[in-house]
């Protein structure tokens, strides 16, 4: 009797857990954090922390999250077959959670971030739509679009530093949007590097990959390529002049990230096995991770 209920319990968390995994908390956490970012660097000098706890960067932060997680979601649903070969242990494609569930469990995400946004602005309002709709098009077909699909998902990475930056109103050049920049960069890098590892599964659902149509060597010079770009966008912030006080903290912090960028430049052009990439996506994303670091202390200090 005690096994059984055990058993129980032990099925009951796993639920729980599958349910979890299709929101990869980790992402959309990030997300949320990156909006909270965004309102951060581009807060008038001496207002960063009020701008920080307000209840407009809680909404930000709610709409990242719940944006982001019905992207995570409806990437499971429309992966379901490629993902039965490259990650066939996800809960959809397990079939541990079926497509249908996972589609209606999709939707209260999207309404929650929708209205949240809606209570920061209109223009929040928009860009929040225009966040979620490319993040369902890229999951439906436009991954299947080769580059085109990849400047989808570093568009999805830069949005929301843009958003927090028109959630306080500043449409003046500053921080976020240069973050921006450098966040598009860095990850187009990392999705061409991505598509390396990828290939057999990207071919059951006929994704259209610069590894796949032009090969693995051109794939690696484009990923390089915009991970020295990244490294060259790092310079803006100083070329404009809107770091302030915060230009000591930035430089050192950011020459830590440009060494990681180049790093993953020369090492993306000497890939012997598909596999490889994998793990040169981790160091990617670490890499996106110190400079959004620098970013940030250089915005609060400035």
């Amino acid at each position: 009797m005690a096994d059984s209920q055990q058993q129980r319990q032990n099925s009951r968390k796993s639920k729980t857990s599958d349910w979890i995994s299709l929101i990869r908390p980790a992402n959309s956490l990030m997300v949320g954090f990156a909006v909270v970012v965004g309102i951060a660097v581009s807060s008038p000098a001496g207002s960063q922390m009020h701008d920080i706890v307000s209840v407009r960067s809680l909404l930000g932060f709610l709409t990242g999250f719940t944006i982001s997680s019905f992207s995570m979601i409806t990437n499971d649903v429309y992966d379901y077959e490629v993902d039965k070969i490259n990650q066939p242990d996800r809960a959809v494609a397990s079939g541990r959670i079926s497509l249908s569930a996972a589609k209606i469990y999709a939707i209260p995400f999207l309404l929650t971030g929708l209205v949240a946004s809606f209570f920061i602005s209109t223009i929040n309002l928009a860009v929040a739509a225009a966040f979620a709709l490319i993040g369902w098009y890229y999951n439906f077909h436009g991954k299947k679009l080769g580059v085109f699909g990849n400047s989808l998902v570093a568009l999805s990475l830069a949005i929301p530093y843009i958003f927090g930056s028109v959630a306080i109103g500043n449409y003046a050049l500053n921080l976020a949007y240069l973050l921006a920049i450098t966040s598009f960069l860095a990850g187009i890098g990392r999705e061409v590097l991505k598509g390396i590892s990828d290939i057999p599964g990207d071919k059951i659902r006929n994704i259209r990959s610069i590894a796949i149509t032009r090969g693995v060597p051109i794939a690696k010079i484009l990923s390089a390529t915009m991970f020295l770009l990244a490294v060259i966008s790092s310079s803006f912030p100083v070329l404009a002049g809107v770091l302030g006080r915060g230009f000591a903290v930035y430089v050192v912090l950011v020459l830590v990230t440009d060494a990681v960028f180049c790093y993953l430049a020369i090492k993306t052009m000497t890939i012997k096995i598909e596999a490889e990439s994998l793990r040169l996506k981790g160091i990617a994303l670490a890499g996106m991770m110190l400079g959004l670091l620098a970013y940030l202390l250089a915005g609060l200090a400035r």
